[in-house]
């Protein structure tokens, strides 16, 4: 099992930046590392992801705005988030993938707003 511990949520301002981290409590035997959110009434959706060799991968609606990296110890993954818009406002998931379990953190609250 992999607990997750999030931070960095919170309110901004459109055109504004966040950045979310999420630490785990283990690295070892970590495969791809990522962010989901989920508004209002709308389904959870992939955000970014990096995949186990490290490449990172994006949903459209984010490219160019966010950014996700993560530690050489697989025990931190983080999402910049600029230019941001109200549609962003979500609450956001880091997850990781270990073995054949997903871990999820419990999320925190993006809003964006003027």
């Amino acid at each position: 099992q992999v607990q997750l511990v999030e931070s960095g949520g919170g309110l901004a301002q459109p055109g504004g930046s966040l950045r979310l981290s999420c630490a785990a409590s283990r690295g070892f035997n970590i495969g791809a590392m990522g962010w989901y959110r989920q508004a209002p009434g709308k389904q959870r959706e992939l955000v970014a992801i990096v995949s186990s060799g490290g490449t990172p991968n994006y949903a459209d609606f984010v490219k160019g705005r966010f950014t996700i990296s993560r530690d050489n110890a697989k025990t931190m993954v983080a999402l910049q988030m600029n230019s941001l818009k109200p549609e962003d406002t979500a609450v956001y998931y880091c997850y990781v993938v270990r073995g054949l379990s997903v871990s999820w953190s419990q999320g925190t609250q993006v809003t964006v707003s003027s």
